[in-house]
């Protein structure tokens, strides 16, 4: 780019629904990398999955999530888009505030509505300041002042950007935001020809217990299918929405998700996504979601009507490292939380996030929270990765 362009003065507009933002311009910032085929390295922050959560009424009116969606401008040239939401409570968001909220309102403030840059009810890495290619620095920059003015205009408590990159998180503490590091456990493919090999890599005993626990898992009576494209059809849908009421009445209350959502998904979507299903006597019992990126596949979804030994870690886990492993990806992201992933070859990792705060005493206190986090943080990382499943020397026993 020119340095007139770079010279153009930008204009940052909010948004409340992303069908006045032209796809084509949201996606020339958020996945540039498709525009001549293939897959987006982030699946979510595409203009068709953020739309979809819009128009199925999983976020908008009534769900704590209010679109207000940052568009910056310059020379009458979109240059970067952010998926901005007014959010009314901390749910559906796995960076987790409460403390925070409950802390600032027993001291007399009011901690809601909030900010929060990020991709509703989805605990993965991605680029949240999206950006045209060539427009990074000035990009962010302009994101990051037009969404802490717009909260500072409107009186609110605070502006967070969950689960960025390490790269915007370096660049946003360089713009006085505050950053956090939390953790998740990721399986990174070592350029693995198959199970096996991954397996290969692992400790005897490890190998035994993931060797047993595939061999239960498919003992439970019927088959497994691994479904995308249009091998997914609408009555895999119906079965689905099924584990995903209960799981969710289970773990939030309600599900996040409404049952329009899956219809979009179906006619949108399906490209995007890997659904493994667990059938036995002609009907689906369980099933896991997972979403397909460029270089990861991002687990997101699983729920049961049947109970089978191993059969979660078979569909949600051992299957998402097969399919890496034959599409050639780099990482599997199976979502929040569950140090019982160690065990199964998904290891610690850094997982980050900005955060700011308008009351100077109240992020004083936050600043010093993190610091201590982070220590805590990387300490825990260190011991999990050591006692990780993997082989500690290249000579054991025989199993």
């Amino acid at each position: 780019m020119d340095d007139g362009a770079q010279n153009e003065p930008i204009e940052v507009t909010a948004h409340a629904s992303l069908a006045d933002i032209p796809a084509e311009d949201w996606d020339a910032c958020a996945c540039p990398e498709a525009a001549s085929g293939g897959r987006p390295i982030d699946p979510f922050t595409t203009h068709r999955f953020l739309s979809a959560l819009e128009e199925s009424g999983s976020v908008g009116p009534g769900t704590g999530w209010e679109p207000r969606h940052l568009v910056a401008r310059s020379g009458g040239r979109v240059i970067a888009v952010a998926p901005l939401y007014a959010k009314g409570h901390s749910q559906g968001e796995y960076i987790f505030d409460h403390n925070w909220a409950h802390a600032y309102e027993r001291a007399g403030g009011r901690y809601y509505p909030k900010f929060q840059i990020a991709v509703p009810f989805t605990p993965a890495t991605g680029r949240r300041l999206l950006v045209r290619p060539g427009e990074e620095l000035r990009g962010r920059a302009a994101l990051v002042q037009g969404a802490v003015q717009l909260a500072a205009d409107n009186g609110l408590s605070s502006v967070h950007v969950t689960f960025c990159t390490e790269e915007e998180a370096a660049a946003g503490e360089k713009m006085g935001l505050m950053r956090r590091v939390t953790e998740q456990f990721h399986w990174q493919n070592r350029g693995y020809a198959d199970f096996d090999a991954f397996l290969a890599d692992l400790s005897s005993r490890k190998r035994k217990t993931i060797r047993k626990e595939r061999r239960q898992a498919n003992e439970f009576g019927g088959e497994i299918e691994m479904l995308t494209g249009d091998a997914i059809r609408p009555r895999h849908w119906d079965a689905f929405w099924r584990f995903y009421q209960d799981t969710g009445a289970r773990k939030w209350g309600r599900p996040y998700l409404t049952r329009a959502f899956f219809d979009l998904a179906q006619e949108r979507l399906r490209d995007d996504i890997l659904l493994v299903m667990a059938r036995r006597e002609g009907g689906h019992v369980a099933g896991a979601m997972n979403l397909i990126g460029r270089d990861t596949l991002f687990g997101r979804y699983w729920g049961c009507v049947e109970h089978h030994p191993c059969l979660h870690f078979e569909a949600c886990y051992y299957r998402a490292i097969d399919f890496a492993i034959a599409e050639g990806l780099s990482r599997v992201e199976a979502g929040a939380q569950g140090e019982h992933k160690l065990a199964r070859g998904y290891l610690p990792c850094e997982v980050h996030s900005l955060h700011w705060i308008a009351d100077p005493g109240f992020a004083d206190a936050v600043a010093r929270y993190l610091e201590a986090e982070r220590r805590a943080v990387t300490q825990d990382i260190e011991v999990l990765t050591a006692y990780g499943p993997f082989r500690k020397a290249d000579v054991e026993e025989p199993e």
